[in-house]
Protein backbone atom coordinates (compact mmCIF):
# COMPACT_ATOMS: atom_id res chain seq x y z
CA UNK A 1 0.00 0.00 0.00
CA UNK A 2 2.82 2.45 -0.02
CA UNK A 3 5.06 3.69 -3.27
CA UNK A 4 8.85 1.93 -3.30
CA UNK A 5 10.74 4.18 -0.22
CA UNK A 6 12.73 7.08 -1.30
CA UNK A 7 16.14 7.17 -0.85
CA UNK A 8 19.30 9.77 -0.65
CA UNK A 9 21.90 7.87 -2.23
CA UNK A 10 25.17 9.26 -4.16
CA UNK A 11 28.61 8.19 -4.03
CA UNK A 12 30.35 11.52 -4.81
CA UNK A 13 31.20 14.60 -3.37
CA UNK A 14 32.39 18.04 -4.62
CA UNK A 15 31.84 21.77 -4.40
CA UNK A 16 28.50 23.01 -5.68
CA UNK A 17 26.63 26.34 -6.73
CA UNK A 18 23.28 26.94 -6.30
CA UNK A 19 21.43 29.91 -7.90
CA UNK A 20 20.33 32.03 -4.60
CA UNK A 21 16.60 33.55 -5.24
CA UNK A 22 15.41 36.55 -2.64
CA UNK A 23 12.83 35.86 -1.24
CA UNK A 24 12.08 32.61 -3.02
CA UNK A 25 14.47 30.04 -2.17
CA UNK A 26 17.78 28.05 -3.64
CA UNK A 27 19.09 26.12 -5.88
CA UNK A 28 16.15 23.40 -6.57
CA UNK A 29 13.99 24.30 -3.33
CA UNK A 30 11.64 26.34 -3.82
CA UNK A 31 9.98 28.07 0.15
CA UNK A 32 6.85 26.73 0.56
CA UNK A 33 7.36 23.29 -1.10
CA UNK A 34 6.17 20.15 0.54
CA UNK A 35 8.80 18.20 2.28
CA UNK A 36 7.59 15.11 -0.23
CA UNK A 37 8.90 17.61 -2.91
CA UNK A 38 12.33 18.55 -1.61
CA UNK A 39 13.36 14.49 -1.18
CA UNK A 40 11.91 14.09 -4.46
CA UNK A 41 14.37 17.09 -5.71
CA UNK A 42 17.18 15.34 -3.23
CA UNK A 43 16.60 11.99 -5.42
CA UNK A 44 16.80 13.41 -8.63
CA UNK A 45 20.41 14.48 -7.87
CA UNK A 46 22.39 11.72 -6.21
CA UNK A 47 25.69 12.64 -7.02
CA UNK A 48 25.05 15.93 -5.31
CA UNK A 49 22.96 15.30 -2.22
CA UNK A 50 24.94 12.56 -1.14
CA UNK A 51 24.78 13.38 2.54
CA UNK A 52 21.43 13.91 3.95
CA UNK A 53 20.09 14.19 7.31
CA UNK A 54 16.90 14.42 8.14
CA UNK A 55 16.35 16.03 11.87
CA UNK A 56 13.06 16.11 14.28
CA UNK A 57 11.49 16.21 17.99
CA UNK A 58 10.59 12.74 18.26
CA UNK A 59 8.77 13.16 21.04
CA UNK A 60 6.31 16.33 20.16
CA UNK A 61 6.91 16.30 15.98
CA UNK A 62 5.16 19.30 16.12
CA UNK A 63 7.03 21.39 18.27
CA UNK A 64 10.09 21.74 16.41
CA UNK A 65 10.51 22.34 12.55
CA UNK A 66 11.07 19.12 10.48
CA UNK A 67 15.09 20.04 9.05
CA UNK A 68 16.64 18.36 5.74
CA UNK A 69 20.23 19.13 6.16
CA UNK A 70 22.81 18.87 3.97
CA UNK A 71 26.00 18.56 5.98
CA UNK A 72 28.72 18.63 3.22
CA UNK A 73 27.52 21.54 1.36
CA UNK A 74 26.79 23.77 4.57
CA UNK A 75 23.09 24.44 4.58
CA UNK A 76 19.39 23.75 6.34
CA UNK A 77 15.69 23.29 4.69
CA UNK A 78 13.60 24.07 7.97
CA UNK A 79 10.14 23.03 7.31
CA UNK A 80 6.79 24.21 9.52
CA UNK A 81 6.04 21.26 11.51
CA UNK A 82 2.17 21.73 10.91
CA UNK A 83 1.86 22.05 7.11
CA UNK A 84 5.31 20.25 6.60
CA UNK A 85 5.95 22.70 3.91
CA UNK A 86 9.49 24.71 3.31
CA UNK A 87 9.78 28.24 5.38
CA UNK A 88 13.40 28.80 5.69
CA UNK A 89 16.59 28.22 4.31
CA UNK A 90 19.45 28.55 5.94
CA UNK A 91 23.07 28.61 4.66
CA UNK A 92 25.29 28.44 7.77
CA UNK A 93 28.30 27.64 6.49
CA UNK A 94 29.46 29.98 3.31
CA UNK A 95 32.47 28.48 2.91
CA UNK A 96 30.91 25.33 1.70
CA UNK A 97 28.62 26.63 -0.72
CA UNK A 98 28.83 28.71 -3.38
CA UNK A 99 25.54 31.06 -4.67
CA UNK A 100 24.80 32.20 -7.72
CA UNK A 101 22.81 35.82 -8.04
CA UNK A 102 22.18 37.31 -11.52
CA UNK A 103 25.72 36.72 -13.45
CA UNK A 104 27.66 36.70 -10.08
CA UNK A 105 29.13 34.36 -7.72
CA UNK A 106 29.36 34.64 -3.97
CA UNK A 107 30.54 32.65 -0.90
CA UNK A 108 32.57 28.93 -1.17
CA UNK A 109 35.67 28.37 -0.52
CA UNK A 110 37.35 30.45 -3.56
CA UNK A 111 35.16 33.81 -2.86
CA UNK A 112 34.75 34.93 0.66
CA UNK A 113 31.59 36.45 1.46
CA UNK A 114 32.40 39.54 3.10
CA UNK A 115 30.42 43.01 4.04
CA UNK A 116 31.92 45.18 0.98
CA UNK A 117 31.43 41.56 -0.80
CA UNK A 118 28.09 41.45 -0.10
CA UNK A 119 27.09 45.41 -0.15
CA UNK A 120 28.97 44.74 -4.30
CA UNK A 121 26.52 42.22 -5.35
CA UNK A 122 23.42 43.15 -3.50
CA UNK A 123 23.45 46.93 -3.38
CA UNK A 124 22.37 49.38 -0.98
CA UNK A 125 19.95 48.73 1.45
CA UNK A 126 19.43 49.95 4.94
CA UNK A 127 21.32 50.01 8.09
CA UNK A 128 20.98 46.66 10.06
CA UNK A 129 20.76 45.39 13.76
CA UNK A 130 23.23 44.77 16.29
CA UNK A 131 22.45 41.77 18.61
CA UNK A 132 24.95 42.61 21.38
CA UNK A 133 24.61 39.11 23.16
CA UNK A 134 25.42 37.04 20.57
CA UNK A 135 27.56 39.92 18.77
CA UNK A 136 26.23 39.84 15.17
CA UNK A 137 25.17 41.98 12.96
CA UNK A 138 22.70 41.38 10.33
CA UNK A 139 21.97 43.11 7.19
CA UNK A 140 18.79 42.83 5.26
CA UNK A 141 17.30 42.94 2.04
CA UNK A 142 13.72 41.91 0.62
CA UNK A 143 13.50 37.48 1.71
CA UNK A 144 17.27 37.94 1.99
CA UNK A 145 19.69 38.21 5.02
CA UNK A 146 23.32 38.31 5.91
CA UNK A 147 24.22 38.00 9.52
CA UNK A 148 28.03 38.48 10.30
CA UNK A 149 29.97 38.12 13.40
CA UNK A 150 31.64 41.56 14.90
CA UNK A 151 34.84 41.24 17.42
CA UNK A 152 34.15 42.14 20.30
CA UNK A 153 37.45 44.88 20.32
CA UNK A 154 34.89 46.25 17.77
CA UNK A 155 31.36 46.55 19.11
CA UNK A 156 31.78 50.19 19.56
CA UNK A 157 31.16 50.16 15.58
CA UNK A 158 27.29 48.96 15.62
CA UNK A 159 25.25 50.53 17.88
CA UNK A 160 22.08 48.87 19.82
CA UNK A 161 18.59 48.52 17.38
CA UNK A 162 19.54 49.85 13.95
CA UNK A 163 23.31 49.75 13.37
CA UNK A 164 25.72 52.03 10.95
CA UNK A 165 26.89 49.88 7.99
CA UNK A 166 30.23 47.99 9.23
CA UNK A 167 31.83 48.31 6.10
CA UNK A 168 35.21 47.84 7.67
CA UNK A 169 36.60 48.10 10.94
CA UNK A 170 39.27 50.53 12.03
CA UNK A 171 42.44 48.34 11.30
CA UNK A 172 41.24 48.12 7.43
CA UNK A 173 39.47 44.55 7.72
CA UNK A 174 35.38 43.73 7.13
CA UNK A 175 33.71 41.15 8.30
CA UNK A 176 32.67 37.82 6.51
CA UNK A 177 29.32 35.99 6.79
CA UNK A 178 28.86 33.37 9.41
CA UNK A 179 25.00 33.22 8.13
CA UNK A 180 22.30 33.58 5.17
CA UNK A 181 18.90 33.19 5.78
CA UNK A 182 16.55 33.29 2.85
CA UNK A 183 12.72 33.86 3.62
CA UNK A 184 9.12 34.81 2.04
CA UNK A 185 8.99 38.04 2.66
CA UNK A 186 5.60 39.19 1.77
CA UNK A 187 4.69 39.51 5.66
CA UNK A 188 7.13 41.94 6.30
CA UNK A 189 9.17 40.34 9.06
CA UNK A 190 13.09 40.54 9.21
CA UNK A 191 14.48 37.24 9.75
CA UNK A 192 17.55 36.32 11.14
CA UNK A 193 19.62 34.43 14.12
CA UNK A 194 18.54 33.73 17.04
CA UNK A 195 14.76 34.55 17.79
CA UNK A 196 14.34 36.27 14.59
CA UNK A 197 14.69 33.11 12.82
CA UNK A 198 11.31 31.76 14.00
CA UNK A 199 9.63 35.10 12.56
CA UNK A 200 10.07 33.23 9.05
CA UNK A 201 6.71 31.93 7.97
CA UNK A 202 5.58 29.80 4.66
CA UNK A 203 4.03 31.67 1.78
CA UNK A 204 0.34 31.46 0.81
CA UNK A 205 -0.69 28.56 -0.95
CA UNK A 206 -0.95 29.83 -4.56
CA UNK A 207 -4.78 29.79 -5.73
CA UNK A 208 -6.55 26.68 -6.21
CA UNK A 209 -3.83 24.50 -4.43
CA UNK A 210 -5.39 21.36 -3.24
CA UNK A 211 -2.52 20.94 -0.66
CA UNK A 212 -3.26 20.48 2.77
CA UNK A 213 -7.00 20.65 1.39
CA UNK A 214 -9.34 19.47 4.32
CA UNK A 215 -10.70 16.52 4.76
CA UNK A 216 -13.56 15.92 6.53
CA UNK A 217 -15.40 12.28 8.12
CA UNK A 218 -19.00 12.38 10.02
CA UNK A 219 -19.09 9.56 12.64
CA UNK A 220 -23.20 8.97 13.31
CA UNK A 221 -25.73 7.00 12.70
CA UNK A 222 -24.26 6.98 9.16
CA UNK A 223 -20.70 7.46 8.41
CA UNK A 224 -19.20 9.22 5.31
CA UNK A 225 -16.55 11.06 4.02
CA UNK A 226 -16.29 14.56 2.18
CA UNK A 227 -13.11 16.38 0.45
CA UNK A 228 -13.28 19.30 -1.04
CA UNK A 229 -17.20 19.61 -0.37
CA UNK A 230 -17.98 16.56 -2.80
CA UNK A 231 -19.01 13.39 -0.51
CA UNK A 232 -17.67 10.45 -1.12
CA UNK A 233 -20.04 7.52 -0.04
CA UNK A 234 -19.32 4.14 1.29
CA UNK A 235 -19.68 1.55 -1.96
CA UNK A 236 -18.98 4.59 -4.79
CA UNK A 237 -17.40 3.10 -7.78
CA UNK A 238 -13.56 3.56 -8.70
CA UNK A 239 -15.62 5.40 -11.65
CA UNK A 240 -17.16 7.62 -9.23
CA UNK A 241 -13.83 8.21 -7.32
CA UNK A 242 -12.16 9.18 -10.58
CA UNK A 243 -15.02 11.89 -11.03
CA UNK A 244 -14.04 13.51 -7.69
CA UNK A 245 -10.51 13.00 -7.15
CA UNK A 246 -9.16 12.82 -10.57
CA UNK A 247 -7.29 10.33 -11.80
CA UNK A 248 -5.06 8.03 -8.83
CA UNK A 249 -1.58 7.97 -8.31
CA UNK A 250 -1.19 4.59 -8.06
CA UNK A 251 -3.27 1.26 -7.68
CA UNK A 252 -1.93 -1.14 -6.10
CA UNK A 253 -3.55 -5.00 -5.65
CA UNK A 254 -4.36 -6.29 -2.27
CA UNK A 255 -2.53 -9.86 -1.67
CA UNK A 256 -3.58 -11.24 1.54
CA UNK A 257 -6.31 -9.80 3.95
CA UNK A 258 -4.50 -9.95 7.00
CA UNK A 259 -7.48 -9.10 9.08
CA UNK A 260 -9.76 -12.00 7.85
CA UNK A 261 -8.50 -14.06 11.01
CA UNK A 262 -10.22 -12.09 13.47
CA UNK A 263 -13.51 -12.40 11.92
CA UNK A 264 -15.60 -15.47 12.90
CA UNK A 265 -18.01 -14.70 10.94
CA UNK A 266 -16.45 -14.01 7.83
CA UNK A 267 -16.35 -17.40 5.44
CA UNK A 268 -13.79 -17.32 3.76
CA UNK A 269 -10.74 -19.31 4.03
CA UNK A 270 -7.70 -18.13 6.03
CA UNK A 271 -5.56 -19.27 3.54
CA UNK A 272 -7.73 -17.34 0.79
CA UNK A 273 -5.70 -14.83 -1.55
CA UNK A 274 -7.85 -11.23 -2.06
CA UNK A 275 -8.79 -9.38 -4.98
CA UNK A 276 -9.57 -6.22 -3.23
CA UNK A 277 -7.01 -3.36 -4.43
CA UNK A 278 -6.45 0.59 -3.37
CA UNK A 279 -6.80 3.60 -4.65
CA UNK A 280 -3.83 5.96 -3.85
CA UNK A 281 -3.81 9.10 -3.72
CA UNK A 282 0.02 10.17 -2.84
CA UNK A 283 -0.35 13.69 -2.95
CA UNK A 284 -3.45 13.76 -1.18
CA UNK A 285 -2.63 11.28 1.69
CA UNK A 286 -5.51 8.81 1.25
CA UNK A 287 -5.66 5.56 0.29
CA UNK A 288 -9.63 4.25 -1.18
CA UNK A 289 -9.83 0.20 -0.82
CA UNK A 290 -12.52 -1.44 -3.01
CA UNK A 291 -13.71 -4.15 -2.93
CA UNK A 292 -12.42 -7.35 -5.42
CA UNK A 293 -15.99 -8.24 -6.67
CA UNK A 294 -18.44 -5.63 -6.42
CA UNK A 295 -15.48 -2.81 -6.87
CA UNK A 296 -17.63 -0.44 -4.43
CA UNK A 297 -15.10 1.32 -1.82
CA UNK A 298 -14.91 -0.51 1.12
CA UNK A 299 -11.97 1.45 3.64
CA UNK A 300 -10.52 4.89 3.57
CA UNK A 301 -7.00 5.11 4.38
CA UNK A 302 -6.15 8.77 5.61
CA UNK A 303 -2.45 9.30 6.78
CA UNK A 304 -0.67 12.07 8.50
CA UNK A 305 3.20 11.74 7.05
CA UNK A 306 4.39 11.96 10.53
CA UNK A 307 8.47 11.68 10.63
CA UNK A 308 9.46 8.86 12.19
CA UNK A 309 6.61 6.18 10.91
CA UNK A 310 7.76 3.52 8.43
CA UNK A 311 5.32 5.34 5.98
CA UNK A 312 7.09 8.94 5.83
CA UNK A 313 7.49 10.79 2.66
CA UNK A 314 5.57 8.23 1.08
CA UNK A 315 2.50 10.05 1.52
CA UNK A 316 1.68 14.10 1.75
CA UNK A 317 0.30 15.17 5.29
CA UNK A 318 -3.53 14.84 4.93
CA UNK A 319 -5.69 17.73 6.79
CA UNK A 320 -8.60 15.59 7.78
CA UNK A 321 -11.33 16.62 10.60
CA UNK A 322 -13.17 13.94 12.06
CA UNK A 323 -16.78 15.07 13.56
CA UNK A 324 -17.79 13.04 16.42
CA UNK A 325 -20.47 14.82 18.17
CA UNK A 326 -23.05 12.45 17.31
CA UNK A 327 -20.66 9.64 17.74
CA UNK A 328 -19.70 9.79 21.26
CA UNK A 329 -23.27 8.92 23.18
CA UNK A 330 -22.10 5.33 23.20
CA UNK A 331 -18.45 6.32 24.49
CA UNK A 332 -18.40 9.11 26.71
CA UNK A 333 -21.62 10.69 27.97
CA UNK A 334 -19.21 13.42 29.29
CA UNK A 335 -17.92 15.50 26.18
CA UNK A 336 -18.85 18.53 25.38
CA UNK A 337 -20.10 17.66 21.90
CA UNK A 338 -18.67 21.23 20.64
CA UNK A 339 -14.91 19.74 21.30
CA UNK A 340 -15.92 16.10 19.77
CA UNK A 341 -13.26 16.45 16.73
CA UNK A 342 -10.52 14.68 15.94
CA UNK A 343 -8.04 16.05 13.57
CA UNK A 344 -4.62 14.92 12.06
CA UNK A 345 -2.87 16.90 15.25
CA UNK A 346 -4.92 15.58 18.09
CA UNK A 347 -2.86 12.87 20.40
CA UNK A 348 -4.03 9.45 21.32
CA UNK A 349 -4.86 10.77 24.90
CA UNK A 350 -7.45 13.15 23.26
CA UNK A 351 -8.76 10.37 20.80
CA UNK A 352 -9.78 8.81 24.49
CA UNK A 353 -11.37 11.62 26.07
CA UNK A 354 -13.37 12.09 23.71
CA UNK A 355 -15.01 8.27 22.34
CA UNK A 356 -13.64 6.56 25.45
CA UNK A 357 -11.43 3.74 25.81
CA UNK A 358 -11.47 0.79 23.20
CA UNK A 359 -9.64 -1.67 25.00
CA UNK A 360 -5.54 -3.12 23.95
CA UNK A 361 -4.43 -3.05 21.02
CA UNK A 362 -3.06 -4.11 18.50
CA UNK A 363 0.65 -4.67 17.56
CA UNK A 364 1.70 -3.54 13.95
CA UNK A 365 5.41 -3.72 12.52
CA UNK A 366 6.69 -4.12 9.35
CA UNK A 367 9.87 -6.13 10.50
CA UNK A 368 12.99 -4.83 12.50
CA UNK A 369 14.87 -4.59 9.13
CA UNK A 370 12.68 -2.48 6.81
CA UNK A 371 11.02 -0.70 9.71
CA UNK A 372 13.87 1.07 11.93
CA UNK A 373 11.30 3.10 13.81
CA UNK A 374 9.91 0.06 15.66
CA UNK A 375 5.77 -1.21 16.25
CA UNK A 376 2.78 0.88 16.04
CA UNK A 377 -0.41 0.52 18.00
CA UNK A 378 -3.61 -0.15 16.51
CA UNK A 379 -6.81 0.73 18.17
CA UNK A 380 -10.01 -0.21 16.93
CA UNK A 381 -13.57 1.46 17.47
CA UNK A 382 -16.89 0.73 15.55
CA UNK A 383 -16.38 1.82 11.77
CA UNK A 384 -12.60 2.84 12.26
CA UNK A 385 -9.26 2.33 13.71
CA UNK A 386 -6.42 4.16 14.72
CA UNK A 387 -3.11 3.25 14.47
CA UNK A 388 -0.91 5.20 16.74
CA UNK A 389 2.55 6.14 17.60
CA UNK A 390 5.10 5.25 20.33
CA UNK A 391 5.05 8.92 20.83
CA UNK A 392 0.86 9.08 20.98
CA UNK A 393 0.77 10.99 18.12
CA UNK A 394 -1.45 9.50 15.27
CA UNK A 395 -0.04 7.63 12.08
CA UNK A 396 -2.69 6.75 10.64
CA UNK A 397 -6.78 6.61 10.32
CA UNK A 398 -8.83 3.36 8.77
CA UNK A 399 -12.19 4.53 8.14
CA UNK A 400 -14.62 1.33 7.35
CA UNK A 401 -18.32 -0.34 7.53
CA UNK A 402 -18.96 -2.58 10.21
Amino acid sequence: MQRPRRRCEGTAMGAIVLDLRPGAGIGPFTLGMPICEAFAQIEQQPNIYDVVHVKYYDEEPLKLDIVISFPDHGFHLRFDPWSQRLRLVEIFDVKRLQMRYATSVIGGPSTLATFVAVYTLFGPTYPGTYDKDRGVYTLFYPGLSFAFPIPSQYTDCCRDGEAELPLEFPDGTTPVTCRVSIYDSSTGSKVGVGSMMDKACTPPLPAGSLYMEEVHVKLGEELWFSIGGQHIPFGASPQDVWTELGRPCGIHQKQVDQMVIHSASDPRPRTTLCGDYFYNYFTRGIDILFDGQTHKIKKFVLHTNYPGHADFNSYMKCNFVIHCSDFVGSYNQDVNSSKGTITASSKWEQVKEILGDCGRAAIQTQGSTSNPFGSTFVYGYQNLAFEVMKNGYIATVTLFQS
